[in-house]
This record gives structure tokens, sequence and C-alpha cells, in this order.
């Protein structure tokens, strides 16, 4: 039960669960928001009154998990302060200038144009209101830049240095701190996991209409473009994957070695699945392709890497405790982020060549059922690939990657507040559970009652009211 006394632990999982939380309706909003803005576009070509309803059950869906993500975005960059000072401390200089640039520039500009989606309808022109539609998703992506700048910083310091009395970190270029080495691989990566996560959820909705027999030409074309969306970001994926686990490979080697299960130097093999022992240092698994992480990472077969073991002897990462490392969380987080990855070009597959091809979906219910549960996949992958990013950093908050400037590195233990005690982090984690499982229950009742009105017209939608 000493997990229950370790403040930095308790420490990482209240913020963890915060993180994960949020990062629920993220995805949803900046995806979905796409999906909206295509339907606001079809809206102003068509004039129809089809398009219009769709449109505006779109925008009802979009605001709604909006407004929850960033409710509970506000409680994070609080818990920097109250559980996170010396971390704040040490990042301050460096963390200022994005987090105000994400306020100023993104969250005002979908704050201002959503206002007008949702009040300027008959006030504004058609083009005005389309060009919103896409300006609030833009707002919404460039919000998502801001937080990965600031989050790549931690994974490869860039532009600063240590101060004198090396209590903190000087930014000394803006631009390479903001375009350090993982920014834009982690941006395209995290943006297109997104657009497949609106992609995935708007094909959930269109089924659950195909299974229910209900505003079937509405579900079809709501298939149709999430289908559409889906295979061009989870083509994309492999892109932004790939430069990713490039990044990793040349920035953060311990992170790498806990990725592929490596203790010592080895040319990594590349692993569907297997089970780290960690006492023995080894990966149980029936299968492994020789050289099959080495080829992806360089292009060769016979790259050689560093293990934990040998990585923990020079000066950089001294501070690995390799027996401390959590190698196995991190290995299977990954595996199963590219597992879930498998599974979702098959089913963005299975949607896109049933849809297309006569609109056969109509009558698969089998695949309708998939396409319902489906939003779990990029759910998942999402979720561990964050684990994976996050957890593979340790026992670093501010990681020494390669490039990175000398002595701008700052351990977990040593980034939180000195004044919080374990009974305060348990006692807040429960309230934080208790109250995010009553918003959650909140946000499902809307978005269900929106999504069983369907997209009526407002005039049959009050008249509904009326009746009940």
């Amino acid at each position: 039960m000493d997990m229950f006394s370790d403040v930095v632990l308790l420490s990482r999982i209240q913020f963890a669960l915060t993180v994960a939380y949020h990062f629920l309706f993220v995805p949803l909003s900046i995806g979905l928001g796409l999906i909206m803005a295509i339907f606001a576009t079809k809206y102003h070509r068509s004039r129809s009154e089809q398009d219009g309803n769709a449109m505006r059950f779109w925008v009802r869906i979009f605001t709604t998990t909006f407004a929850i993500g960033v409710a509970t975005g506000i409680t994070m960059e609080f818990s920097f302060g109250t559980n996170w000072a010396d971390y704040s401390r040490f990042v301050g200089d460096i963390f200022g200038a994005p987090l105000a640039a994400e306020a100023l520039f993104a969250f005002f500009l979908e704050s201002v144009f959503l206002g007008i989606l949702l009040f300027g309808r008959n006030k504004v022109s058609s083009l005005f209101y389309t060009v919103s539609a896409w300006l609030v998703w833009a707002g919404s992506c460039l919000s998502a830049l801001w937080i990965i700048i600031a989050n790549s910083w931690m994974q490869t310091p860039a532009g600063a240095e240590l101060a004198a009395d090396g209590s903190k970190a000087i930014i000394t270029d803006f631009l390479a701190a903001a375009f350090n080495p993982s920014t834009l691989p982690r941006y395209t990566h995290v943006v297109v996991a997104l657009l497949i996560m609106g992609a995935f959820a708007s094909m959930c909705v269109g089924a659950w209409y195909l299974l229910k027999g209900k505003h079937t030409d509405f579900a079809m074309k709501t298939v149709k473009i999430g289908a559409a969306v889906g295979m061009v970001a989870s083509c994309a994926m492999i892109v932004t994957a790939h430069s990713s686990a490039v990044e990793v490979s040349q920035e953060q080697p311990t992170k790498l070695a806990m990725m592929e299960g490596m203790y010592g130097d080895e040319v990594p093999p590349l692993y569907a699945f297997g089970w780290v022992d960690e006492e023995n240092q080894q990966v149980i698994t029936p299968f492994a392709i020789p050289g099959g992480t080495s080829f992806l990472a360089t292009g060769t077969w016979d790259t050689e890497y560093q293990g934990l073991n040998s990585l923990a002897q020079t000066d950089k990462y001294a501070d690995v405790d390799v027996a401390d490392m959590p190698v196995n969380l991190v290995f299977q987080s990954y595996h199963l982020m590219v597992a879930m990855y498998g599974l979702i070009m098959l089913t963005v597959i299975l949607a896109l060549v049933f849809t297309l091809r006569g609109g056969r979906i109509r009558t698969m219910r089998w695949l309708q059922k998939l396409l319902v549960v489906a939003p779990l996949f990029p759910l998942i992958a999402i979720q561990v690939g964050w684990i994976t990013a996050e957890v593979g950093r340790q026992p670093w908050v501010v990681y020494p990657s390669t490039s990175g400037p000398d002595g701008v590195a700052l351990l977990t233990q040593n980034a939180i507040s000195q004044s919080v005690s374990a009974p305060e982090l348990l006692t807040t984690l429960a309230l934080f559970i208790a109250v995010y499982v009553f918003l959650f229950v909140g946000w499902a009742r809307v978005i269900s009652h929106f999504i069983k009105r369907g997209p009526v017209a407002d005039s049959e939608t009050n008249a509904a009211k009326e009746g009940e």
C-alpha cells in the first residue's frame, strides 16, 4: 500500500486522470469540427433543407463536446500550480508564450466564430457562415498546435539554457523552442489521429441510424463522408507515424528502448505482440521480424541501438534505474496502439468499399454494428499513444534529449509541489472522479438527446418538445 503515501506517484496518477479525461473530448471536438465544416459547405452549395438540418445537427454535437473539453482543460492548467509547482518554476519562462498564444490566437478564434455558428445563422450570409465553420475547426487545430509545442518541448528541449543557479530553463530562441525536433512530427501525428477519431464517430452515428432504419439518407451521407475522411487520414497516419518513430529513435533513446523492450544493445526486431519479462530483461514472444524496427527507423536492417543497461551507464542518462523503469507498460501501450491502427485501417476500408459499391452497407447489419463500436479503436489508440509518449520519458518530466541543451532536464520526482500531501491528493482524486463521472453522464445524456432527435428542422424539434 506504499502507493497511497507516494506523493510523486499520486500526483502523476491525478494528472494522468485529468489528461486522459480531457482527451476523451478533444479528439471528438477537433475531429467532428471537420465533419461539421464539410456539412456546412454542403449546405452552402445545395441550400437544401436536408443539408441544413444535417449541418445544424453537427453544430449541436460539436458545441456540446467543445464545451466540456474546455472545462476539463482548465483543470489541467490549474494543476501546474497546485500539484506541480517546482515544474512550473522550471519551465515557466518557456511555457508562458505558447500557453498565452493558445488562449489569445486559438481559443478566441474558436469561440468568436462558434458564437456565429450558434447565434448568427439568420444574421450573416451563407458564405460567411460556412467560412465561420471552417475557422472554428482551424482554431481547434491551432489550439492543438500550441499545446503540442509546449508538450514537445518537454520531450525534446531546444532554444533554452539552464539558469546559472540551475533552478529553471531560460528561453534563448523562441522559434527554436517552439519548433523543437519533435514538434512537427508529433503535431501531424496527433492531428491525423484526431481526424480519424472524428471520422469514426460520424460513421458510428450514421451506422446507428441505419440499424434503426431512421434518417437513412443522412446516415448514408454521414457514413460516406466519414469513411472518406477516415481513409485519407488513415493513409496519412502511415507517414506521420513513421516520422514520429524516427524522431524518437534519434532524440529519446531510453523511450525507444522501452517501446521495444531493449535492455542490451541490439538491432531491434519488430514485434507484433509480446510480454516483457522485466526480471530477466527479455521479451517473450512467439513471433518477431529480425531487424524490423531498425528498418522502419533507418531504412536498413542492421542498425544497432543502445539498450537501457548501457544507456544507464552514460552521463546523460545516469538517472535511469533500470530495475524501476516501466518497460512492460510502455511496450504494451505502444504495441496496442499499433494493433488498434490495424483494426482502424480494416474497418475504414470495409466502410468505404461497401458504402460506395451501390450503398450495400444499407443491408449489412454486421458492418453497421461494427461501425457503431468502431470509435473505440481510435479512442484506445489515442489514449495508449499518450501513455507511450508520457510514461516513456520517465524518470524525467523534461527529458534530456540527444540534441537538447546541456543541463536542461528535470526529474519527475523534483517537479512536484512540496507542500501537497498524500491525503490531499487522495481526497482530490476521489472528488475528481466523482465530478468527472457526473459531467460525463450529463454530456452523454445531451448527446443522446441530439442523436435521438436526429437531423430535423428546428420547428420539428420544438413541436416534439411541446408534445412531450
